[in-house]
């Protein structure tokens, strides 16, 4: 099963995908003119308040839109608490022992490729959010519900098409829920405990799921309010120890990043000095990066749009801004600060007793006891806690409205989905992590595809009407 798995996850993950992921940030990117790179100060100031809302861009229903079953929709989270529910959902284990498994499997050079990988992506990020929020509709009890699903569905210009498609995502989508937003996570908080507090796994899982089922069950109210307080402590307090321990190895750090540069496009000119010997492909570098990179911000992968959905808010390009710098905050500041921690503290390389690389927690646990001493462990375990248990529950309302989808819209079988959803983390506790890793990449690679392609189709009206919207807003 194992071996089947790693076949799957390689083949899914091959240079098709590569090419998909980064060509459509890539085309999006030029054809929007390099506005997202250009309307990032905007786009924060639209997301933390300090940017006044102008004539934006609304919505409205037609007959068309009544006659297909799509009614003019408003959020029910403010702007700023769906923007903290994506970063709860991205800011997960993929910023901390997503980075480590890049660095050592694709070498440092891994790094390089995921932050170039989020500077394109933050242009697929802000064209699929602002479609998610524009085709959004309601289910049967009147509540917001939105995403690439209902884009293809009320967006695809081949309705029949656009059903499939739309109906291949959420599947996708509510098993990555299972897999990349839970079963992933909580393997890593009962790995962390296990290790820094000698807490048995079963007991972690036994409690993890109790905790997620009351979350889940408040539904996207609860959790917006848990994340709007969880995700800025918990970032904080993570790059705080982050930064300590490239500061305690300031000297290495130059060093550091031009072996960083190098080993992204020559990976075997830097084998050994504060590297170890980590020997990889250049082509193993870039697979890694990007597959990390994506695992991390999940631009491409259209998940984060059902959150954005959920904004209270009729202006779909100013949200799509928004929503675009939680890639920039997830991978190019905690990513790349977790990546040059793991750099400068001379770890990369290091082996176990057994003789195998360091990785993952393991790997994680040793660049932060070179600063912190024994309570760099501690520090960690708390780290992944937060961070892993806030993706835990901003993806139960992921994988909730993708399996709403497909029950017709109905929301009366959500219960059932919250509560195997809280059961999910119980048996990601005691999975092994090869095992857990893979199915949640093979997961990312299948949802995406729906996705990019709706995205595509749509392309052309969604950057006319951003660079519509840069006028207005100049004028």
């Amino acid at each position: 099963m194992e071996k089947a798995i790693q076949y799957l996850d390689d083949l899914v993950w091959g240079p098709w995908m590569l090419v998909l992921l980064l060509g459509t940030g890539c085309y999006l990117m030029l054809r929007l003119d390099l506005l997202p790179l250009k309307n990032l100060k905007y786009a924060f100031r639209c997301a933390f308040g300090s940017e006044p809302k102008g004539k934006g861009t609304k919505e409205k229903s037609s007959k068309k839109d009544r006659k297909k079953g799509r009614e003019k929709a408003s959020g029910k989270v403010s702007s700023l608490a769906s923007l903290t529910t994506e970063l709860a959902i991205t800011l997960g284990i993929g910023n901390i022992v997503g980075v480590a498994t890049a660095m050592v499997l694709g070498g440092p050079g891994a790094l390089f490729w995921m932050v170039i990988t989020s500077f394109i992506g933050m242009a697929t990020k802000l064209v699929e959010s602002m479609l998610a929020v524009k085709y959004r509709g309601k289910n049967d009890r009147g509540e917001t519900a939105g995403g690439p699903m209902y884009t293809c569905l009320h967006g695809f210009p081949n309705r029949k098409v656009g059903k499939v498609l739309g109906i291949l995502f959420a599947l996708f989508a509510v098993t990555a829920s299972f897999g990349m937003g839970n079963m992933t996570q909580s393997n890593s908080i009962a790995d962390a405990v296990w290790v820094s507090f000698g807490i048995p796994k079963e007991n972690t899982g036994l409690f993890l799921t109790i905790m997620t089922i009351l979350v889940v069950l408040g539904g996207i109210g609860v959790i917006g309010k848990v994340t709007q307080i969880l995700v800025p402590f918990m970032g904080v307090f993570y790059l705080l120890g982050a930064l300590a321990v490239i500061l305690t190895h300031i000297n290495r750090l130059p060093g550091a990043i031009a072996g960083i540069l190098a080993a992204a496009f020559y990976p075997q000119a830097v084998s050994g000095g504060i590297f170890g010997s980590i020997t990889v492909t250049a082509f193993q570098s870039l697979r890694w990066g990007v597959s990390r990179g994506i695992f991390s911000n999940e631009a491409g992968l259209g998940a984060s749009g059902i959150t954005t959905a959920a904004a209270d808010t009729d202006d779909y390009i100013r949200q799509g801004y928004i929503s675009m710098t939680g890639v920039f905050l997830d991978t190019v500041v905690v990513c790349t600060i977790t990546g040059l921690a793991f750099a400068t503290s001379g770890v990369l390389g290091s082996v176990d007793g057994d003789g195998n690389l360091l990785t993952g927690t393991a790997l994680t646990l040793a660049a932060f006891r070179t600063t912190l001493g024994k309570w760099g462990g501690s520090f960690v375990s708390v780290c992944i806690v937060l961070f892993a248990f806030a993706t835990i529950i901003g993806w139960a309302y992921q994988g909730e409205r993708a399996f709403e989808f497909l029950m017709g819209g109905k929301s009366k079988y959500n219960l059932w989905y919250r509560f195997a959803y809280g059961l999910a983390a119980f048996v990601g506790c005691m999975s092994s992590l090869e095992v857990v890793w893979n199915f949640s990449d093979i997961c990312n690679a299948l949802m995406a595809v729906p996705n990019l392609i709706c995205v595509l189709v749509l392309s052309g009206k969604a950057c006319r009407e951003i660079k519509a919207y840069e006028h207005r807003k100049r004028n």
